[in-house]
């Protein structure tokens, strides 16, 4: 595009008098070249001028007001990986034949959450563990939050293709330690191996989204990645909770090791061998230079520090009230550890490494802090009633695995077609603001529903009030990724877009977390006051509590008073676990106003 061409685009496209703040991405032809893929031209962040109402700082992340830019460049194309100097578009088939290796993966992926959604009761129980079932997906959850910044970091000094590659095989071998587990223990390490790696199958797919397409094409582009995604959870929950009953759950689990070889074998054929050409400001980045120069620029020390922080702070939200009671000084020192390694992780980052994991300058923003903290408030709330949806239907209806499952099919539903939806607008409109508020009404009327309607006689109907929470987190999801990466600089976009999926994992952490504790203590107050009222001794009344929050089959081994009994306190710490839920949805609404809609 020529000099002249450039200021016609510009001029055709600016409003006079609109003040609406324009996107960091459409500063130059440069910033739309893929980031640190195929453009082999470096980005020039040199002129940080523009100021932002959110902080005095004047880091390139903040954008400049439109008005204070004297020209706006019309968007470069993505260039192919053919060479350096090219710079032809890639059609959207080209860019279909690089994702489609990666769906597959994403798919068994998103089926393994599914599946252990639907069977975690079952698991734990068989070991005699229903107390600690949600460390299954906890312990996955955990250890994604605490490698995923670290993973895209990786990939964008070894490349994206052996980087994902690696992660498929590593969570092949998490499935296959879970199927083959003899303990819980054994269990939760598979789970913990496969959620170290998580990353390969959304952080990554999404950068390389990223690197290939202009803004208001990636949310359109990511939906299609969640209708896949969704397909795999919508299979998942029913096709293992059969399995769970016709043949056994571990077949779910080692069953996904074969079919993630093929996905290994299908990206070493069909993805390109992506290699990083441009550099973060400060960064030398040379695709050429040996691995082990490479292995130097990795931030090894601040990944170890976030990933100590991220583990203190939320191992004792899983095991206070429940392992150990909350008064215990151990809850205390790990809080505090956590604390120490926090201070030490911004002070690394600040002065002790070269080329920082996550750059601080992220968090100058409130814009884009404000949109991590949405989208990890709207992923609490869907996780939290994820995990209670199958145990109730088990619980007040009898039902098997295979059924209760499919109760999840409305929420992840909502997801896919939500993300279509937003997509399209996004991409149509370039608004995404409005969206946002529109999500968080959508999913607190869902949870709503449920504080009001599900008391254990719940029909068909009723059973569909979950889609507007699924419906709503979909939505959320499209319009906090559009958000940030409109609010940041093209250099800084592969560490803000880690950071997103790092605060929605730290969402689906705690909120499990919080809707696990919240169950369990629900369940233990209310089921200890119905056993007073039925005459039982002391020594009766702790053992059926203990074996009631220990398996859920303890329900159908009891009979008459004690059984409806149990019953009904489950029905009880499930409504208490959807106030979790609702709260974090209206607190995630009431945040919206404060941020800012950037001109795409």
């Amino acid at each position: 595009m020529t000099d002249s061409n450039r200021r016609q685009w510009a001029n055709a496209s600016s409003v006079p008098g609109h003040t609406t703040e324009r996107s960091p991405l459409t500063r130059n032809a440069d910033s739309r070249a893929g980031y640190g893929i195929y453009s082999p031209r470096h980005h020039d962040d040199t002129d940080d001028s523009g100021s932002s109402d959110d902080s005095s700082d004047t880091s390139s992340l903040l954008p400049r007001r439109e008005d204070e830019e004297s020209s706006i460049e019309a968007p470069a194309s993505p260039t192919k990986p053919t060479g350096p100097g090219e710079d032809e578009q890639l059609s959207p088939k080209a860019i279909l034949w690089i994702v489609l290796p990666m769906l597959l993966a994403v798919f068994i992926a998103n089926a393994d959450n599914s599946i252990v959604m639907a069977t975690h009761a079952l698991i734990a129980s068989e070991f005699m563990a229903l107390e600690s079932s949600s460390w299954l997906f906890t312990g996955f959850m955990l250890a994604s939050t605490a490698t995923q910044t670290t993973l895209g970091q990786l990939s964008m000094v070894f490349g994206r293709k052996p980087v994902i590659i690696v992660c498929y095989a590593v969570f092949a071998l998490g499935c296959l330690l879970v199927g083959s587990a003899r303990s819980m223990t054994a269990a939760v390490a598979g789970r913990l191996l496969s959620g170290s790696v998580s990353a390969g199958t959304n952080v990554l797919v999404s950068l390389v989204i990223t690197d290939l397409l202009p803004v208001r094409e990636v949310a359109s582009w990511n939906s299609y990645v969640n209708v896949v995604a969704v397909s795999g959870r919508c299979v998942g929950g029913p096709i293992g909770g059969w399995l769970a009953d016709v043949i056994g759950w571990r077949l779910s689990f080692t069953g996904q090791a074969p079919i993630f070889l093929v996905a290994i074998i299908l990206c070493w054929i069909a993805l390109p061998n992506f290699k990083p050409k441009q550099k973060r400001p400060g960064q030398e980045a040379d695709a050429d230079k040996p691995w082990t120069s490479k292995l130097r620029q990795v931030d090894f020390l601040g990944s170890a520090l976030l990933a100590g922080f991220l583990i203190l702070i939320l191992l004792p939200l899983e095991i206070g009230g429940s392992k150990i009671a909350w008064t215990d000084p151990r809850i205390g020192a790990l809080f505090a550890s956590g604390i120490v390694c926090l201070a030490l992780f911004v002070v690394a980052e600040k002065r002790w490494v070269s080329n920082p994991l996550m750059p601080l300058s992220l968090f100058a923003s409130r814009h884009t802090v404000v949109s991590y903290v949405i989208l990890a408030l709207q992923t609490l709330a869907q996780l939290g009633m994820m995990y209670s949806v199958p145990l109730y239907f088990q619980v007040t209806q009898k039902m098997s695995n295979t059924a209760a499952g499919a109760h999840l099919l409305p929420a992840v539903i909502g997801n896919a077609v939500a993300g279509i939806l937003s997509g399209y607008f996004i991409r149509t409109t370039g608004r995404y603001k409005w969206l946002i508020y529109l999500a968080t009404l959508m999913s607190a009327s869902a949870y709503s529903l449920l504080l009001l309607r599900w008391h254990g006689q719940t029909n068909w109907i009723e059973s569909l009030y979950i889609f507007p929470g699924g419906f709503g987190t979909g939505m959320a999801m499209s319009a906090t990724f559009t958000s940030v990466q409109a609010s940041v600089d093209r250099a800084h976009l592969s560490p803000a877009v880690s950071a997103l999926f790092l605060s929605s994992g730290l969402g689906a952490v705690v909120g499990l977390a919080a809707v696990s504790a919240t169950f369990q203590a629900g369940l233990r107050s209310t089921l200890e006051s119905r056993l007073l009222l039925l005459d039982l001794d002391a020594g009766v009344r702790d053992e059926i509590i203990a074996k009631a929050v220990a398996s859920v089959g303890y329900i159908f081994q009891t009979k008459g008073d004690v059984a409806k009994a149990i019953t009904e306190s489950y029905v009880d710490g499930l409504w208490y676990s959807h106030i979790v839920s609702l709260a974090s949805s209206l607190l995630a609404f009431c945040l919206t106003p404060l941020l800012r809609e950037y001109k795409l």
